[in-house]
């Protein structure tokens, strides 16, 4: 009832979501402030006229389900802000990183005080009831109706004339308007029963959308509070985490959460990454590996060095990301935001029009039929505001979001988690995504000179490069005790391979294409290449200026679960192209085991780029899959970009549209599934709240709707859309 949408308001501050370009936000003088009072689209607009005009005030932006108020401003525009919104009647409370997170946990649930007002006010609207059916003198009924409003009714007439005094037409004023008008015509029993179960309603609907916002709370609680880190003496000293450095060591026992992101110094372990990646398997863990904070070590201890400070973990970048999802409006919510601008003031035409009109023509002396239809206005009134379909949508979104973000599936916005449903193309790229990335050196074939000396020379190049392919040949069991000769102008030819001088010579390590640019490609090289490409192996050459030296043939390993993700993928009607670098016949070997429909091979990164432009162009919602830095160009231009492996990656969190936390593509899939199901409820909800408001009007324009049914409908209308949102937080992963 409280987080009805006033129909004038802007429901969010955030333009419709659009392509990233940059995944690194500006830096601004901001300062966030928690308003538990907050929670609707009508106390934004009140917010927003009032701090707008301020001098220093920037911009405003408002996150409604978490009631968080950001102001972009000068400092000294801070006491300006903080006294307009007590003005109003907020009670704002500044969000400091060392604020305790308890601070966010309560939506101000009613004290003693309030309960024992709440009671008051329901055994005297009883009363008032009662003394009007056992025709007891007026003046009784009416005395124990003005307490009942009085005693749970002044906050919602302030509120109320707050919003009139801003030409607001929210559910306040409209109780407001609705209470007053039954008093004046007599109905004062009914008057202080809608009053009282408005009042009801507004508990039950706070307390049901606290779900929904504990939804995400809970990310909050997956790292603990303190960790034991070790002090110069040696001895192990329990520290809060906010206040842990990063290179300080910290020990963590079997059973015991991850305090911190890290990377394992000494020990071995299971740990149970699913709080993050919702890998549902435990990793095993040894010197070397990363750890990330809220996971759970299971076995042994182990001893790590932190390399990320609390505000900035893995962790915490997920709950940032999930929390600015929520800001961005989904395309449902804009449309609903658009009808509630209409609706509200409609229906309160229309309720004026009932007052008047129908008497006027009926009989224009006649009282009683004036008090029925002025009655009738007033039950117009109390369903004149979209509550349930306003709510509907964010709490949706935001079960969703949440959902997501448990398996590991991070989605930046309400626009992409809609967009999923629509999915007809996914893009993937090979090396990385449907492989894992790490091809070792399967065959080595020198075709001039030295073998040791055309060796040495590949493995100095190789080491300059972090190609997959390319450490594969610096990594090779007999690369390693190979020294490095002097390198310069080393240079990287994406799509190509790399080139540098050793002793002043130009040599060249790459593939087919970059063979054929030097022009020092022949047929009984071309038979060499495709003997070892038909057995699915990727080739590179080491030539100089001359000739080719020597082969070097690598092969990568599929994902087991690559496989099952392309057949869940075609099972949802969803067609799958490879994009790669490499050459046909090892791409096509890929793809035949894997099951992939169509392959684009020797592609450069443009080439890429040029698939996806070519595919959304021609009208296909297109998906993208790669590692969120090499295949950036392609990731920006589909409409949904997939980043793989994003778990310790701040570029790929903050720069994809979905951000798989680890590297198993089923959870493409599983995304495709959740969007569906998201735009299921969304429909359900949206049909629910339109269909009990139209039941309604049709109701009351009749004559058989009463005030207390108008009430009793709304409150149940909000109460089961909001249900219905919270259904998707008991989504289960499809075997």
């Amino acid at each position: 009832m409280s987080n009805c949408c006033d129909q004038n308001a802007s429901c969010s501050a955030n333009p419709p979501v659009e392509k990233k370009d940059s995944g690194v936000a500006p830096q601004r003088d901001a300062i966030r402030y928690l308003i538990h009072q907050m929670d609707c689209p009508t106390e934004e607009k009140l917010i927003r006229d009032a701090l707008a005009p301020l001098p220093g005030v920037r911009s405003l932006e408002f996150n409604l389900m978490q009631r968080m108020l950001t102001v972009e401003r000068d400092p000294v525009a801070d006491a300006a802000v903080e006294s307009v919104l007590h003005k109003l009647g907020f009670t704002p409370q500044r969000v400091t990183p060392d604020m305790d997170k308890s601070a966010n946990s309560s939506s101000g649930a009613p004290n003693r005080t309030r309960w024992l007002l709440l009671a008051l006010s329901g055994m005297t609207a009883t009363g008032a009831e009662a003394a009007e059916w056992l025709n007891a003198p007026h003046w009784l009924a009416g005395a124990l109706a003005l307490v009942a409003i009085v005693s749970v009714g002044l906050g919602t007439y302030k509120k109320g004339w707050i919003a009139l005094k801003n030409r607001n037409l929210n559910i306040n004023a409209l109780m407001s308007i609705a209470v007053t008008g039954a008093m004046l015509i007599g109905e004062w029993p009914e008057a202080a029963m809608v009053m009282f179960l408005f009042t009801v309603a507004e508990l039950i609907e706070a307390r049901s959308l606290d779900r929904a916002r504990n939804a995400i709370r809970g990310l909050l609680e997956l790292a603990p509070e303190q960790a034991s880190v070790r002090q110069e003496d040696g001895q192990w000293m329990a520290l809060p985490t906010k206040t842990v450095p990063v290179g300080a060591i910290v020990q963590v026992r079997p059973g015991e959460r991850i305090s911190l992101d890290g990377a394992v110094m000494t020990g071995r372990s299971a740990v149970n990454q699913a709080p993050i990646t919702g890998e549902s398997l435990p990793v095993e863990k040894g010197p070397g590996d990363a750890l990330f904070a809220g996971t759970i070590n299971q076995s042994g201890v182990l001893e790590y060095r932190v390399t990320a400070v609390a505000g900035d973990s893995t962790l915490a970048r997920i709950i940032h990301a999930v929390e600015e999802a929520q800001g961005a409006r989904s395309p449902t919510q804009r449309f609903v935001d658009q009808f509630s601008r209409i609706y509200t003031p409609l229906v309160f035409v229309l309720a004026l029009l009932v007052a008047v009109a129908p008497p006027l023509y009926l009989a224009p002396t006649d009282a009683q039929i004036w008090l029925e239809w002025i009655y009738r206005a007033l039950v117009l009134l109390v369903i004149a505001c979209p509550c349930a379909l306003v709510i509907s949508t964010p709490v949706t979104i935001v079960s969703g979001l949440a959902t997501a973000a448990r398996r590991g599936i991070l989605v930046k916005g309400g626009a992409h988690l809609e967009m999923g449903r629509h999915l007809q193309v996914l893009a993937l790229d090979k090396t990385g995504t449907l492989t894992y990335g790490k091809p070792v050196q399967t065959d080595q074939l020198i075709l001039m000179g030295n073998a040791n000396d055309v060796q040495m020379l590949a493995v100095t190049l190789a080491r300059h490069s972090h190609h997959p392919v390319s450490k594969a040949v610096a990594q090779s069991e007999t690369a390693t005790a190979i020294p490095s000769r002097s390198l310069d102008e080393f240079e990287d030819l994406p799509g190509r391979g790399i080139s540098g001088r050793i002793d002043g010579t130009l040599y060249h390590l790459g593939n087919h294409r970059l063979i054929e640019e030097l022009g020092l490609c022949s047929p009984a090289l071309e038979q060499q290449l495709e003997q070892l490409e038909q057995q699915g192996k990727t080739v590179v050459m080491l030539t100089d200026p001359q000739q080719v030296l020597a082969l070097f043939a690598v092969a990568d390993s599929v994902r087991p679960a690559s496989a099952a993700a392309i057949d869940a993928l075609k099972a949802l009607g969803i067609r799958t192209l490879m994009l790669t670098g490499d050459n046909p016949h090892t791409a096509q070997a890929i793809a035949v085991k894997v099951g992939i429909d169509t392959v684009r091979a020797n592609l450069l990164p443009q080439d890429k780029l040029d698939q996806i432009r070519s595919l959304v162009e021609a009208g296909s919602v297109v998906g993208m899959v790669g590692d969120g830095i090499n295949d950036a160009p392609a990731l920006a231009r589909a409409n949904i970009g997939f980043a793989m492996g994003a778990a310790g990656s701040d570029t790929a969190i903050e720069t994809a549209d979905v951000a798989l936390m680890d590297d198993d593509l089923r959870k493409i899939p599983e995304f495709v599934r959740l969007s569906r199901k998201t735009a299921a409820v969304l429909k359900q909800n949206i049909g629910i709240a339109l269909g009990i408001k139209l039941v309604f009007l049709v109701l009351t324009l009749t004559g058989w709707a009463t005030l207390w049914m108008a009430v009793f409908a709304d409150m149940g209308a909000s109460l089961i859309v909001v249900a219905n949102g919270l259904r998707l937080l008991r989504t289960k992963t499809a075997k």
